[in-house]
């Protein structure tokens, strides 16, 4: 794993804008003057820990639901056989985002699972492809997402024919990463349509969830938490409603960090996890040191996040999360190269590895101001 300060390409951002990637010189988001170099044997590594994850947390979720543990997820009551039912009936589910910190040397470490609300999509499964193909065309890219996601989309449930897509307003971000999405389920034989989470309404008549034209939504892709959804009005629709969501609800189970302290109670000592309790005591007790992640059960893009070593605050973020709890995970020990962390985003679609991009800060806390940066492989 190496980090290469390279030339960027002099049309870069014309190349980034026609594949729709409008934010791009945000904060300097994409950053395409470094890239990051793997062996073969690295990428074999991530797809094969990515996949052992991923399997580990659909038997994490088996737990949940037989030993009821969904309190300690903060996750309302009114919805946990919403849950215990999407996830028994095996509802569609289309993608999710692991976070690893990964030095190319020792064993990928788990720092969360993004399982409902994954962005930087469009930048991953598109934008540094092209890259490779101008700067590195005889090198290769842990990168299969698009056609992957093509191929999940015709998998939906048979009838549905068109899929709306809902993101909040004023959020550019979202907007493109919808956008995306709704292209390739049109490759896949669906018709699309766009619409703002707050044009959305409900029709008693007909069960179901209905868009600001008052035509009825069979399916719903909404890039929106389903812990904001429990908490709002028309959340407590959701469960017998016609419309089928994807992401489903049950993978409410996996889009908490409370998934974390359950999966290091049930594989403890797994050399891609890292120690995770409910509690700092817990924690200190079981690995004798006084440094850790601090966590909430939700939080989004580093929100909310405290570093400790050795009982000190090292590195914090502010944010709107932590009302519903937190959870406590030993510090892992990220990489740094040249001054900068990187954070391995690991993509899973239709329960498969499917790629990887790459975040890197100056701080220990990837955020929604961290670059993403393109990488290679031979």
């Amino acid at each position: 794993m190496k980090r290469h300060i390279i030339t960027e390409r002099a049309d870069k951002a014309a190349k980034l804008e026609s594949v729709g990637l409008s934010f791009h010189d945000w904060d300097a988001y994409w950053n395409e003057g470094v890239c990051y170099e793997f062996t073969a044997a690295q990428i074999d590594k991530l797809e094969e820990v990515t996949n052992e994850l991923h399997d580990m947390c659909m038997r994490a979720c088996h737990e949940i639901i037989n030993k009821q543990r969904f309190a300690e997820l903060g996750i309302p009551p009114a919805f946990w056989q919403a849950i215990t039912d999407s996830f028994n009936r095996e509802d569609f589910s289309l993608y999710g985002r692991f976070d690893l910190a990964y030095d190319g040397k020792g064993e990928p470490k788990m720092l969360e699972y993004n399982a409902d609300t994954p962005t930087s999509l469009l930048e991953s499964a598109v934008a540094q492809w092209y890259w490779l193909q101008d700067k590195y065309p005889d090198a290769d890219q842990f990168n299969s997402l698009h056609e992957r996601l093509v191929a999940r989309w015709k998998q939906m449930k048979p009838g549905i024919t068109t899929i709306h897509f809902a993101s909040v307003s004023d959020n550019e971000e979202d907007w493109v990463c919808v956008h995306y999405l709704m292209d390739t389920a049109v490759q896949a034989g669906y018709e699309v349509k766009h619409v703002f989470v707050d044009g959305i309404g409900f029709e008693h008549a007909t069960n179901t969830f209905i868009d600001s034209d008052n035509q009825p939504i069979q399916a719903l892709f909404k890039l929106y938490p389903w812990e904001w959804i429990m908490i709002e009005e028309f959340g407590t629709y959701v469960a017998t409603s016609k419309t089928v969501f994807v992401e489903p609800i049950w993978k409410a189970m996996l889009s908490t960090k409370g998934i974390l302290p359950i999966l290091w109670e049930m594989f403890p000592n797994h050399p891609n996890l890292l120690p995770t309790f409910f509690s700092a005591d817990a924690l200190i007790k079981a690995t004798g040191r006084d440094s850790y992640a601090k966590k909430p059960l939700y939080s989004r893009e580093g929100a909310n996040i405290q570093l400790v070593e050795y009982g000190v605050e090292v590195a914090s973020d502010d944010g709107p999360y932590g009302a519903e709890g937190h959870i406590y995970q030993a510090l892992a020990e990220m990489p740094q190269i040249d001054g900068r962390f990187p954070v391995i985003g690991s993509w899973i679609v239709n329960n498969e590895s499917a790629g990887m991009c790459i975040r890197e800060d100056a701080q220990k806390i990837t955020t929604n101001q961290s670059n993403f940066i393109p990488h290679f492989f031979k």
